[in-house]
């Protein structure tokens, strides 16, 4: 628990991850800091920080947890037999779409082995969260995490036959601005930044809708209510069927990159077994 609430600074987060109330966690920490007869955490009404002497007792327990899980994934490989929790975080829409079926294949598969999946479009730093695989979209910054790509992310532009019907078709993205757009949400950045498109019509300044959910604009799409960039694995249903008309195809932005993220070579078998189960899995598609 300790250690924990040493790398997310929160006591709140502590007492979900392990079931229990905050105050309980408090309790184990203050228990550790009378046992050690010194102070581990410097406490404020939001956050917690590492006093000196917690840095290094933080340090050393890490170790030794680290030690702990070794020792057991070095037990599991000798017996082949993977087990334990693996928790990966996923942006929503490829999560929901791609990542999802995969996970329950694998979970009849592998009994004994349990996952969480986190869904967020906010990028985390696998180095310092509780973490143990992470699939990013685009590309990627240098670090020392390894990184495998197991495909290509798609976007497509386009629009319901009622909203084309009522509005002359775009055929540049310089015409885009006159149009109704639906723009998807980034993280401290505008759109044509993060998808390296030559308009701002998505842009939040400039759209009728803007969400961080695909899944929402698509709605709003289908309904006759703009113009849509979202990746094709999304709208693949609706384009099929002709709900969703494409447009501005020779328009679109370039493919991004679909990586798998990990911290080392040497990971955990129920880790690595995950891993593998994926890159399988995403080679059949």
């Amino acid at each position: 628990m300790f250690v924990y609430v040493a790398q997310h600074g929160s006591f709140s987060s502590a007492a979900v991850n392990f079931a229990v109330t905050a105050t309980m966690i408090g309790k184990h920490i203050k228990f550790l800091e009378q046992h050690l007869g010194t102070k581990l955490l410097n406490r404020t009404t939001r956050r917690q920080s590492l006093t000196e002497a917690g840095q290094i007792y933080y340090l050393e327990c890490k170790r030794i947890l680290d030690d702990i899980a070794e020792a057991e994934n070095s037990l599991q490989r000798l017996e082949n037999k993977p087990k334990g929790t693996v928790r990966i975080n996923s942006p929503v829409t490829f999560g929901n779409i791609v990542l999802a079926p995969i996970i329950a294949d694998f979970l009849q598969h592998y009994p004994d082995i349990n996952i969480e999946l986190i869904l967020e479009n906010s990028l985390i730093d696998p180095l310092h969260e509780q973490v143990d695989v992470v699939i990013r979209i685009g590309d990627l910054a240098s670090s020392s995490l390894i990184a495998r790509q197991i495909a290509l992310y798609e976007m497509v532009f386009c629009a319901s036959p009622e909203y084309l019907a009522n509005y002359q078709q775009p055929q540049s993205l310089s015409d885009l601005v006159t149009h109704q757009c639906l723009g998807f949400s980034y993280d401290h950045i505008q759109a044509n930044l993060a998808l390296r498109i030559d308009t701002q019509a998505f842009d939040k300044q400039h759209t009728r809708l803007t969400s961080n959910s695909g899944q929402a604009l698509k709605v709003a799409a289908l309904k006759g209510t703009g113009v849509l960039l979202q990746p094709r694995l999304l709208l693949d249903g609706e384009l099929a069927q002709g709900d969703l008309i494409e447009i501005l195809s020779d328009h679109v932005p370039p493919p991004m990159p679909v990586h798998v993220l990990y911290k080392s070579k040497a990971l955990p078998l129920k880790t690595r077994t995950m891993i593998e189960f994926i890159l399988a899995a995403m080679k059949n598609l």
